[in-house]
């Protein structure tokens, strides 16, 4: 009797052990999906990550689920909304322009983003724009336009009417309008500029910047309160000899620079010795470059400097 309880015993916990190890497999298999989206609602990697770590341990203490990618996207994406209500107070008190946090793309970290649509989903000038919207219409939008779910399918990950999904995502659209024409997929395109972009602002030449910039173009830096401007910079001509200006600062002929694929788009690094300084987002359509979004907070970017290290 002694044997067959042992045997039972053994028996019940190869079983729980199989179950464990199911459980941990269907989770990975879903961690670069629950990630991605995460980020899409928070613009933030480090609370992505806490969002996703926190669905696991649900996700662990659940017991059986019928449709876990289902399950697992409903429990991150309203993880994240009660997230947002503060993250939204945060950056409304935050020192100087608020940018979100910039994650390298070149290894798959948010997923695929073969197509124009894809790679929109996480450039920082759309994440900017997702600002504009209260807590609910961003995941309406994120979950149609990023992931492709029906209207029923976000109605039930959200737990509201499929009509209030619709109404939702129309009043979504309209607040973050029409994106501006950028490259169709000529990548090699986009690089060139770049690297001509940079060329011109670390060699001071106004006029070789102005000839890249769209009459309407703005500057912002988030650095967290630190030296950074604490106002965008707006217009070619300023831009122009703000950029040219860069040049010029003390730490200019100690920092190195390459180029990576940041939040899908060509990317500038700027590193000093101690590491990553800087990671300068340049947004580019109709040919010209419209928006500079320069990150130096040190918190925002540690995610990326792992990433790259």
């Amino acid at each position: 009797m002694e044997a067959d309880g042992q045997a039972g015993a053994r028996g019940f916990e190869a079983r729980e052990f199989e179950v464990r190890e199911f459980e941990v497999r269907e989770f990975e298999a879903q961690r670069a999906r629950l990630f991605g989206l995460a980020y899409r609602l928070l613009g933030s990697a480090a609370e992505a990550e806490d969002m996703v770590q926190e669905t696991y341990l649900r996700w662990r203490n659940a017991g059986p689920v019928e449709l876990p990618a289902a399950w697992l996207a409903r429990v991150v994406t309203n993880l994240c909304l009660t997230r947002l209500a503060s993250a939204r107070v945060r950056r409304e008190s935050y020192a100087g322009p608020w940018l979100p946090e910039p994650v390298y793309t070149g290894d798959g970290a948010l997923g695929p983003l073969e197509t124009v649509e894809q790679r929109e989903s996480v450039s920082m000038g759309l994440l900017v724009l997702l600002e504009r919207l209260n807590p609910m219409e961003r995941a309406v939008f994120v979950l149609r336009e990023a992931f492709g779910y029906g209207h029923a399918e976000v109605a039930g990950i959200l737990g509201i009417e499929e009509a209030h999904s619709r109404q939702l995502h129309r009043r979504a659209r309209a607040h973050v309008g029409q994106p501006r024409k950028r490259f169709d997929g000529d990548r090699g395109q986009h690089l060139r500029i770049v690297r001509s972009f940079f060329a011109a602002t670390v060699n001071g030449d106004v006029e070789a910047l102005e000839r890249m910039l769209a009459d309407d173009v703005a500057a912002w830096a988030d650095g967290g309160g630190g030296t950074a401007a604490r106002r965008p910079v707006r217009g070619r001509a300023r831009v122009a000899r703000y950029l040219s200006g860069l040049s010029r600062r003390p730490e200019a002929g100690s920092v190195t620079s390459a180029f990576a694929e940041i939040n899908g788009e060509p990317a500038v690094l700027i590193r000093e010795p101690g590491g990553l300084l800087a990671i300068v987002a340049v947004e580019i359509a109709d040919g010209r470059v419209v928006a500079v979004r320069t990150i130096v907070n040190p918190a925002k970017l540690a995610y990326a400097a792992a990433q790259l290290m």
